[in-house]
């Protein structure tokens, strides 16, 4: 059964290959063939073909039937969930990194301690 956050997993995971992320970048300038998807990699086009897969079973991409032209078209509405996702978590991961900050900053400020006299020698 899928669920917000299995589709999200799958986003992420199609999104962290930089060939497929390459990829979606090229179909938002429009669809694309196979072939033209290939064009700039050193790669067979099944290897394309599995990113393509890959992506379209995410749902960030979806192909269609024109004759002979099997066109690919990016569907935008994974991205939109996972941008959504990271905006909603923004304001509580940069308050961590505030909280951090001071901590740091509050531990600059502290004199280092003198080291621990247990592992002196006994006698000396």
């Amino acid at each position: 059964m899928r669920t917000a956050a299995t589709d999200l997993d799958t986003t992420f995971a199609a999104l962290a290959d930089p060939t497929r992320r390459a990829i979606l970048s090229r179909l938002a300038a429009g669809e694309a063939s196979v072939t033209e998807l290939a064009a700039p990699f050193d790669m067979s086009l099944p290897a394309v073909s599995k990113h393509l897969k890959v992506l379209e079973r995410a749902g960030l991409i979806s192909r269609g039937r024109e004759a002979q032209w099997r066109p690919c078209r990016l569907e935008p509405a994974p991205l939109t969930r996972a941008t959504d996702w990271i905006e909603q978590n923004r304001a509580r991961w940069e308050a961590r990194f505030d909280r951090l900050e001071a901590y740091l900053m509050k531990m600059k400020d502290v004199p280092a301690r003198p080291a621990a006299t247990k592992h002196k020698r006994r006698g000396a």
